[in-house]
């Protein structure tokens, strides 16, 4: 099996779009069920682990983005402090 902390770290580390385009990787290669079980599993388990992380990195650009702050003529101005895990 995978050792998930060593996967967790490792995947933090990517930018969305390395981890999105590993997890298209991963995704083809279930897909065409060309892979032994063992394989498989690790390569479900680090999807899983790809996943959330592109999901974690979309909600903080997200919620970046409804966090811009408009002068009173409704052109942007800045943004406000952002704490993803506080929401």
């Amino acid at each position: 099996m995978t050792d998930l902390p060593a996967v967790a770290a490792d995947v933090a580390a990517l930018t969305f779009e390395k981890a999105l385009a590993e997890l298209e990787t991963i995704v083809a290669r279930l897909e065409r069920g060309d892979v032994a079980l063992e394989e498989s599993i690790a390569a479900y388990e680090r999807g899983e682990a790809l996943k959330a992380h592109c999901t974690r990195l979309l909600s903080a650009a997200e919620a970046r983005v409804e966090k811009i702050r408009l002068s009173a003529e409704g052109r942007p101005v800045g943004v406000e402090p952002l704490d993803v895990e506080g929401r």
